[in-house]
């Protein structure tokens, strides 16, 4: 008779030789298991790791004992996400503004683990949405679904490269669309889902069951950054026209419309005479805006905007800033109790580019421009590049910084800005808004 033990190890090494297939269904009821491997092996290769690198300049130190001056050495800053490649034959790769926002250099690592130096070819900071090109053969693009016609409760499964562990997948669904109002972005109209985002997952992709890109995945609402199923993707269509613009001009060129106004309260319609559940009631008009053009009049109530019902200002701002100019857009209004329809053609805002060394020698090596608002007034003058050995670099001015006032008087429009320097002397004082703070710079 064999011994205990030998018989356990018989048995142990019987289950050892036993393929794993075996041990499992392949089937219940006649019917395979369902998994989405297939749907994934296919999609995957066309899901990239982006690494961005800054080079940051050292701070300004003093010596204590000799009491110079001096820079400490440069230091070398990495920022990582995810990118799709949505044109295999151009190599053209979306991904997220945070993602490569600011970077001397854009390396791209693909599923099959080659490595590529991109070219940043636009980028948006409003929107969030860059777009990259590589050099490579070889490339696997996801089809582009109709993310218009997603509904709450479809399955999405997000792909990207979450916390640099190398790309990853999760599940869920679509929580909610047309999100907006969050102070995520200046425009915003978000797929929420709870399918699992972490940082990293930025500029990944957020794809059906058939494999086809629906949304790029982009935030995030979580404490300490991390997730709680509450996940923002842009749509792709929004995605898709913002990028094409990105490759024709390398920047976004948004339309705006043109008014100011406040939410259609009770109080207000009583005010007006008019019965309206809800609207806009237009308190300005900017001078030769699409909506002037257009025949809109103060205390108008704006009811819809093709056809979309509006609730605030905000919801036709997000609109109508994601349209290109020369876009037809229909106004439904209210004008003394009566209803009214006007169309306007959404017009881009004259930028105004000068060389800031041009407006006075400290902004030498800036590109300026005029800024805008989100109702098309002007705002601000736009810092849109700095060179990096410029006076104005070395002083800490930073490309997309809004300079808004001069000293202590206010700047909104470009030809008043030429006005205050035109004669200016001592040291420049600057007041700019910088990511939603407000920041004093000294210039000498």
């Amino acid at each position: 008779m064999k011994k205990p033990w030998l018989w356990v190890s018989l048995l142990m090494f019987g289950f050892i030789q036993t393929p794993l297939q075996a041990a499992l269904p392949v089937a219940v009821d006649g019917e395979p298991l369902p998994t989405l491997a297939p749907m994934i092996e296919r999609a995957a290769p066309a899901v990239v790791n982006i690494a961005s690198t800054k080079v940051e300049k050292g701070a300004l130190v003093r010596d204590p004992f000799w009491g110079t001056v001096f820079r400490q050495p440069p230091r070398r800053a990495q920022s990582l996400g995810s990118g799709v490649i949505v044109d295999a034959g151009k190599g053209y790769i979306l991904t997220n503004h945070h993602v490569i926002a600011d970077a001397d250099a854009i390396t791209v690592r693909l599923h099959d683990g080659r490595e590529f130096q991109a070219r940043l070819v636009g980028s948006d900071r409003s929107s969030d949405v860059a777009v990259v090109q590589i050099k490579a053969s070889g490339l696997s693009a996801l089809p582009l679904a109709d993310s218009d016609k997603l509904r709450v409760g479809d399955f999405v499964v997000a792909i990207g490269n979450p916390f640099n562990l190398g790309q990853s997948v999760t599940s869920g669904i679509v929580s909610a669309v047309g999100r907006q109002g969050l102070g995520i972005e200046d425009f915003e109209d978000f797929i929420q889902t709870d399918a699992a985002i972490n940082p990293g997952n930025s500029g990944g992709a957020l794809v059906n069951l058939r494999g086809e890109l629906v949304g790029i995945n982009t935030a995030i609402i979580g404490p300490a950054g991390g997730n709680v199923g509450i996940g923002f993707a842009i749509p792709i269509n929004l995605a898709h026209r913002l990028m094409q613009q990105l490759i024709r001009y390398g920047e976004v060129r948004r339309g705006q419309l043109g008014i100011r106004g406040d939410t259609l309260t009770p109080e207000l319609a009583h005010a007006l005479g008019v019965d309206l559940p809800q609207g806009i009631v237009v308190t300005e008009v900017i001078p030769g805006s699409a909506a002037d053009e257009a025949g809109i009049q103060t205390y108008d109530v704006i009811t819809r905007v093709d056809d979309k019902p509006v609730q605030n200002l905000a919801q036709v701002n997000n609109y109508v800033g994601l349209l290109p100019a020369g876009t037809r857009v229909r106004l439904q209004v209210v004008r003394n109790g009566e209803p009214v329809v006007r169309t306007a053609v959404i017009k881009e805002p004259d930028y105004q580019k000068t060389d800031g060394g041009d407006v006075t020698p400290m902004l030498a090596g800036t590109v300026l421009e005029q800024h805008f608002d989100a109702s098309g007034a002007k705002d601000g003058i736009r810092v849109r590049k700095v060179s990096p050995d410029s006076r104005a670099s070395y002083w800490g001015l930073r490309e997309d910084d809004r300079i808004v006032s001069v000293g202590r008087f206010d700047v909104r429009t470009m030809e008043r800005f030429r006005e205050l320097l035109k004669n200016y002397e001592g040291p420049l004082t600057l007041k700019i808004v910088r990511d939603d703070r407000w920041l004093i710079l000294t210039m000498r």
